[in-house]
């Protein structure tokens, strides 16, 4: 029989906070003052914002529908807004792509736009980091951007921003590609506003939620425009929110919103956090297996444990490509003897909690027919964070895509794996000095 979650913090690696003061009551008059003050405030948000989009601000920018125009000679994408925009275009090969980055841009466009014609293959769009948006275009054949164009309608104020695409021989797209790679790998840096939550940390175990895929990568799309990067994003949510009722960990998100964010920054911001536990949520899509359904926990592993998850992990591993960002290696510390020793360490941590996992769900989740499987999951690589990935079902089955949208399976779901990580927690803590659970 498991013990009980108990309170409990690590005290051989931090230090336990003073109390709070008491702060002395507040006087009626006080109270009505700071009302009055809000009220005033409330009143003048609205004029604010409108003010904020008069001015062109691109936190008011919205992209409202797209259109994409071609002939023999050029391919114009061409989006509709409420306010002018401007952009940098940048290529890169393997695929061929165009990448377009802008300010932040709210991207309300229809879901059954079409994505295809001339030389646009697909084209998708999101934030690339917290005030900047990306539109990547796959390529039909290689071409150039030779033209980004902002115009107002003055029949009604629209505004448009054309991206003109030109055929390029082949050397000359590969002139283009070395000459950008150094600006997409600038731009690849990571967002601040996320390692500003890692300065904040207190005494109690640090746990890190990453919804993946986000901003312009979507992840696995289902029919009817069902997206992996929406789904995640509000399980990861509701797990942060539960777990933080509890009052015993401290929570830190990969992502809280429709934002892109590196595998590399994922795994860098678990290691600066020195988390705990690192939790990667996904819902992946196999569109030749309707069949196949359920639940699954992955841990990393360099060998794949079948060959369902070598080819998932591959899939995952490509994440950063479709947000046109070049792949960053990982540093595993796989030279240093002492993180050798240090990552078998957290192998073990890693496949004791996968298994708790399993163990809380299975009484309110469908899982997986194998529900306990590894990979070489490069989100997985943090060589002193135990970690796992946990595919909450596929979004290729209709009953695993009901589950998923289900706001009633979502909170018992959230309920259970906050009971194994308490569990994880209680065990690891009560066996301080002894091995970890063995894989």
């Amino acid at each position: 029989m498991r013990p009980a979650p108990i309170p409990y913090c690590d005290q051989e690696r931090h230090a336990r906070r003073p109390r709070a003061k008491l702060r002395p009551r507040a006087s009626i008059s006080g109270i009505l003052c700071g009302m009055v003050m809000v009220i005033v405030m409330l009143m003048l948000v609205p004029a604010t914002i409108a003010l904020a989009q008069e001015a062109g601000s691109p936190g008011g920018i919205v992209a409202i529908d797209v259109a994409i125009e071609a002939d023999a000679d050029e391919t114009r994408l061409v989006f509709k807004l409420n306010g002018p925009l401007e952009g940098r275009a940048l290529h890169t090969g393997s695929p061929e792509r165009v990448i377009i980055d802008l300010p932040r841009v709210n991207f309300q466009l229809p879901a059954d736009q079409a994505r295809a014609a001339g030389l646009i293959s697909h084209f998708r769009y999101g934030l690339f980091a917290r005030e900047r948006s990306r539109v990547v275009i796959d390529l039909a054949g290689p071409a150039l951007a030779t033209s980004l164009s902002s115009r107002e309608r003055e029949s009604d104020g629209a505004h448009f921003f054309t991206i003109t695409l030109t055929p390029v021989d082949p050397e000359g797209f590969t002139q283009a590609v070395a000459r950008d790679s150094q600006d997409l790998a600038e731009t690849a840096a990571r967002n601040g506003a996320i390692a500003a939550q890692i300065s904040e940390l207190d005494d109690r175990p640090v746990i890190v939620i990453d919804p993946g895929h986000g901003g312009v990568d979507p992840g696995a799309v289902a029919p009817g425009g069902v997206l992996e990067k929406d789904l995640v994003l509000a399980f990861g949510l509701r797990l942060r929110e539960r777990l933080e009722e509890s009052g015993r960990y401290q929570v830190i998100m990969t992502r809280d919103e429709d934002v892109f964010v590196s595998l590399a920054d994922r795994v860098r911001i678990a290691r600066e956090a020195r988390a705990d536990l690192f939790i990667s949520i996904h819902a992946d899509s196999i569109s030749s297996a309707p069949q196949v359904s359920g639940l699954t926990v992955y841990t990393g592993s360099e060998q794949a444990s079948d060959a369902e998850s070598a080819r998932l992990a591959e899939r995952e591993n490509r994440a950063d490509a479709a947000a046109g960002v070049e792949e960053e290696r990982i540093d595993t510390g796989v030279g240093d003897i002492l993180m050798d020793l240090t990552r078998r360490e957290t192998r073990g941590f890693s496949h004791g909690f996968a298994r708790y996992l399993v163990e809380e769900m299975e009484s309110v989740a469908r899982l997986n027919r194998n529900p306990l499987r590894q990979a070489g999951f490069r989100v997985l690589r943090a060589p002193d964070v135990p970690s796992v990935l946990v595919e909450l079902g596929y979004l290729s089955s209709r009953r695993d895509i009901a589950l998923l949208r289900s706001k009633e399976w979502r909170d018992k779901t959230t309920q259970s794996m906050a009971e194994a990580i308490g569990t994880y927690f209680t065990v690891r803590f009560a066996n301080r000095g002894l091995a970890p659970v063995s894989p």
